[in-house]
């Protein structure tokens, strides 16, 4: 159980942050640098939850699948808080894990046989909750890009890259899903307007 009785500690003021293990790393490293995108990406799908539950026309709730998302990136933030040691005792650590990542195709899967097949790109818009949504994709794509730069210096948990590839495809589906109800997608038409 986590307890913060005091919210600032004055530990980061030289610019440095400590690690699940207590190893101290500057703030800008790369590790700090990805865990520190998918805690915008957590927020971020905060806002899109607000959006849906605020959408009295929608028909479906996502947010409870989404509210479960955002624990699971509170655990991806955990796997990349931790360096991967390697050793017996890291296998009690907090990592991601398959079940998470397949919890995650499962959804695509049943959204994504509800909504017609693509005919174009689609632009990020519709209704506001799958404006959210869009943009939500694309911050987890950046956390996607800074754990594989991440993952190009040292090593990581498999799965945590799995997952945070996966759950932009997610958020893209939900979007589509959601912009189903109403006016639909709005589709990208090369060069359309020139």
């Amino acid at each position: 159980m986590v307890k913060l009785n005091k919210i600032y500690t004055r530990t980061g003021d030289k610019g440095e942050t400590g690690l699940g293990d207590g190893t101290r790393l500057p703030k800008h490293a790369p590790r700090v640098s990805a865990y520190g995108e998918v805690d915008e990406t957590n927020a971020v799908i905060g806002l899109a939850i607000v959006a849906i539950n605020a959408d009295k026309d929608l028909t479906t709730d996502l947010a409870p699948t989404l509210v479960r998302i955002q624990n699971d990136l509170f655990d991806l933030g955990a796997d990349l808080c931790t360096p991967d040691k390697q050793t017996e005792e890291s296998a009690a650590d907090l990592r991601i894990t398959p079940e998470q990542v397949t919890a995650l195709e499962q959804d695509i899967d049943n959204l994504n046989s509800n909504i017609a097949p693509l005919t174009s790109f689609v632009l990020p818009g519709g209704t506001a909750a799958a404006a959210h949504l869009h943009h939500a994709r694309t911050v987890a794509r950046r956390a996607e890009r800074m754990i594989t730069a991440m993952a190009a210096q040292e090593s990581i948990n498999p799965n945590a890259l799995n997952y945070i590839n996966r759950l932009s495809d997610l958020l893209f589906v939900m979007a589509r899903y959601v912009n189903k109800g109403s006016s639909g997608d709005i589709l990208w038409k090369p060069g359309g307007d020139r």
